[in-house]
């Protein structure tokens, strides 16, 4: 059929129509989905809001552990519960063995209950096998484990053992656990070893046969031992625990009743089925009982029960020592390339079974690596509950670490990136300048990794004093001489078990758990570092200006000027004005050449002996940290009270800063009795008496400018460091003697007044000895000592910046004294040289004196008869 214009136009226009139908339809579809889609997500807002709220939870993986006080700790403390085994967990707790390919997939944030390497202890044959080797080298230290042999190798020597038994006549019981086992199994005991097997794997200890008994019983301590961290190691001991006890009364083994394990076996898993097992009502009751209880009975039957704690402690920390070179290897190699002084990624929860006997020894049988916890009576759910709530809350597991860690990456990954490449032959053509240079970059990076791991120590010390619970710390120990010992043992086990590294090891030890150094002492070893590395830089642009020559002279090193008649003038007229002062300040200021140094002879009117540094301001204004009289010092408590009501909380805090003005004043008289001390203290030139050390204090000011050239050419060119630091000694030994004679106490260290002398002692010693020298020539400027109290936020009293400003004159006056032995122990008659530099004889007041020693004898042994008198100071 053959359609007209009319009939096209009709056509099409029923095709558009058409058109337009099917898209509004699909129109409509898409609406309908957008719909759909819409309400899904609505749907989804309500679990999406509380996956979010749990995203931003501490959570827990515990699917590895099975056991429920566990679980109702960690929501106890706050923590969430991870539904499935989660990864990324916070906290992951396991019974059983971890792998270290997990450990070393964690990220710096999360915790997981376990070490690698802690086998060597728990393990029965490497506990005997460690603890045999480490009894060859400390014999005294390591006899808290009976005597064991391992099986098979040991089948010839434990042979052997029973032969000479026989032949003495003598008779010993024995007991034989597998190597491996746990819960009492495959435990038997022996009188004749010859019928064990000889090709098995068991452990053959001489059986404790005079055990401490309870009521007739056999018993052993199961102690809880909580290890926060490996790098370095801390270790802490549980206040209570339990007290196993056997179900039959205990009679000496024989022949008849070795096979009655409920007697002579301790264990839980086995006493459990006898049916004489009593559950104790309460803690002192019962076949299971608390160490505190244990204790009660101790101190009722007059046993020492703080000997008995002590010994147990010193032996827990000595196997961990054992243990400690295994598990540092092995953590290190599971965590390559974390930095040093963070947070340790293992935690590890110990249960140490000890028998004590009749002497009160304790006797190390095993340590368990997974100490069951179960609840199956009340007083585990007591005890066990207390240790799994201290021990999470002990780990400082916080939300911010996360992020923290992840920004980290990202700053190692720009370090990494950004870090310039270098080649060998680069640093094989290095200029001196170069290499001095990168010398003392690495210096004061490991000055910053020094002060890293010391704030973080500081840091995690004050958290675990707050935080430790029912937790004792027993390494690193607060006993100086215990520490010391245990350092001497950390020394050996290194020696023992890593002899390839142990001195390597040994310097470690010695930086981590014997540094002496403080925060600020630190800090300030970094800013001698950064004036070394400006000054090689000065001297190395000095270099390359046209037409000099020779060395370039010294900082603050004076021009060799001759001392005229003049100068001697105008420094009699200084004198005289001083002199011409108020009668408390008649002959009290004696002025020295150039102002620099200042010495007191009288009573000033408060009654203290002074000699103040002239080049000090005394000036103590707004602008500084010095305090006046009244003004409260920032190591002092202070607390405000409101204007509420006088509760029992106010009148607490009005009683403790009653108390604090009581130890405020007290600290105060005893830091000025410090002064009264430093004041009356002289330095003693060897073989003279008090007045002629003066009098040689006086001409060598008197006659300044011609020695001050020679005595900084001696203080910074020809002493080195030791010898620089021997000088500073002889004062700071004797005020060290000083505040314990004042203080009375034997440690001094940790007395905030000493610490601060000791940030002075270190200022002197700055830039290779120029702290003190420029106290003689640059008094008030930027270099003075007095600049690191301006930068501590510390507020320093003036009674205690009076001391300081002694100490530096005591120091400076030391320095002149050594000086002029030196010169007169050299040679008694000058040179012609040093004739022609003489000032004139009319200001020369310096007699020529025989030397004190012979001139054959070396410097070092010159310097040993000044230093030999360390009591200079009197």
């Amino acid at each position: 059929m053959v359609l007209g214009p009319s009939g096209a136009a009709n056509g099409y226009q029923s095709h558009q129509t058409e058109n337009r139908l099917r898209q509004q339809q699909l129109q409509a579809d898409v609406h309908v989905d957008r719909m759909e889609t819409e309400e899904e997500k609505r749907l989804r807002a309500q679990p999406k809001a509380k996956r979010k709220k749990r995203r931003n939870m501490i959570t827990a993986n515990l699917s590895g552990t099975r056991y429920d006080v566990i679980r109702q700790m960690v929501e106890h403390v706050g923590f969430g519960v991870a539904r499935d085994d989660d990864p990324t967990s916070f906290l992951i707790w396991n019974d059983a063995f971890v792998s270290t390919e997990r450990i070393t997939d964690l990220k710096p944030y999360q915790r997981i209950n376990h070490f690698p390497g802690m086998g060597e202890v728990t393990r029965k044959d490497n506990l005997a096998r460690n603890m045999m080797k480490m009894a060859k080298t400390c014999p005294e230290d390591f006899n808290f484990v009976p005597r064991t042999w391992i099986l098979p190798s040991d089948y010839n020597i434990i042979q052997n053992y029973m032969k000479d038994l026989k032949a003495h006549k003598k008779s010993k019981t024995f007991i034989v656990k597998p190597s491996n086992g746990a819960q009492g199994h495959g435990i038997s005991l022996y009188k004749n070893l010859e019928r064990i097997p000889a090709q098995e794997h068991f452990i053959v200890q001489e059986y404790v046969d005079k055990p401490l008994l309870m009521d007739g019983y056999k018993f052993d301590l199961r102690i809880y031992v909580l290890i926060t961290s490996c790098d370095p190691l801390r270790v802490f001991l549980f206040n209570d625990g339990l007290v196993r006890m056997s179900t039959e009364k205990y009679l000496p083994p024989a022949e008849n009743n070795l096979s009655h394990l409920f007697m002579h076996l301790t264990n839980y898993s086995v006493n459990k089925h006898n049916e004489f097992y009593e559950k104790g009502a309460s803690v002192d009751a019962g076949s299971k009982r608390s160490i505190k209880s244990f204790n009660e009975y101790l101190r009722r039957n007059d046993y020492d029960v703080a000997l008995l704690w002590r010994n147990i402690s010193d032996m827990i920390v000595k196997t961990l020592i054992v243990a400690e070179p295994h598990i540092l290897h092995a953590y290190r190699m599971c965590r390559p390339g974390a930095p040093l002084a963070s947070d340790s990624v293992c935690f590890e929860v110990l249960g140490f079974d000890v028998l004590i006997d009749r002497k009160l020894r304790p006797w190390l049988l095993e340590i368990n690596r997974s100490p069951s916890f179960g609840t199956d009576e009340k007083i585990d759910f007591d005890i066990k509950s207390a240790l799994i709530e201290d021990t999470i809350r002990l780990l400082n597991i916080k939300m911010s670490d996360k992020k923290k860690n992840l920004n980290a990456q990202k700053m190692e990954a720009q370090k990494r990136l950004f870090r310039p490449t270098k080649r060998v032959s680069d640093t094989a053509d290095m200029s001196e300048f170069d290499k001095k240079r990168a010398s003392i970059e690495r210096r004061k990076e490991e000055l910053k990794e020094m002060l890293a791991r010391v704030k973080k120590a500081y840091l995690r010390e004050e958290y675990e004093n707050r935080n430790r619970g029912r937790f004792i710390r027993i390494f690193p120990s607060d006993d100086k001489a215990k520490q010391e010992r245990y350092i001497h043992l950390l020394e050996a086990a290194y020696s023992t078990f890593m002899a390839g590294r142990a001195t390597s090891m040994h310097k470690e030890i010695q930086l981590i758990y014997n540094n002496k150094l403080k925060e600020s002492d630190i800090i300030d070893m970094i800013a001698e570092c950064e004036n070394d590395e400006q000054q090689g830089r000065l001297n190395y642009e000095g270099k390359r200006v046209p037409g000099s020559r020779g060395p370039k002279p010294l900082v603050s090193m004076p021009s060799s000027e001759q001392y005229t008649p003049a100068d001697r003038e105008d420094d009699e007229e200084t004198e005289s004005s001083h002199r011409s002062g108020s009668p408390y300040q008649r002959d009290t200021y004696r002025s020295r050449p150039g102002s620099v140094n200042s010495r007191v002879s009288n009573r000033t009117p408060n009654g203290l002996n002074s000699r103040p540094n002239s080049g000090i301001n005394q000036y103590s204004g707004p602008g500084r940290p010095f305090s006046g009289v009244g003004q409260t010092s920032s190591r002092s408590i202070s607390r405000q009270a409101g204007g509420q009501k006088l509760t029992n909380i106010q009148r607490s805090n009005v009683d403790d800063t009653f108390l604090t003005s009581v130890i405020r004043e007290r600290e105060e008289e005893l830091t000025r009795r410090t002064l009264q001390a430093l004041n009356d203290m002289r330095i003693k030139f060897p073989g003279k008496s008090d007045e002629e050390a003066d009098n040689i204090l006086d001409r060598l000011q008197e006659n300044w400018k011609f020695h001050k050239p020679r005595i900084a050419s001696y203080w910074l060119v020809k002493l080195d460091s030791i010898k620089r630091r021997k000088v500073i000694d002889i004062v700071r030994s004797n005020v060290r003697a000083v505040l314990q004679r004042t203080w009375r106490v034997s440690d001094v260290d940790n007395l905030p007044v000493y610490r601060m002398f000791s940030r002075v002692f270190n200022r002197l010693l700055w830039s290779h000895g120029q702290g003190l020298w420029n106290c003689f020539t640059s008094p008030g400027g930027s270099a003075n000592w007095e600049t690191i109290f301006s930068k501590s936020s510390e507020v320093v009293t003036e009674t205690e910046l009076n001391c300081s400003r002694r100490i530096v004159q005591l120091c400076k006056d030391c320095l002149l004294i050594v000086y002029q032995f030196a010169a007169e122990a050299k040679n008694a008659t000058p040179g012609p040289a040093e004739r022609e530099n003489e000032p004139p004889a009319s200001t020369q007041r310096i007699e020529n004196k025989p030397p004190l020693v012979s001139g054959t004898q070396t410097l070092s042994q010159r310097y040993s008869k000044l230093y030999a008198r360390s009591e200079t100071l009197s």
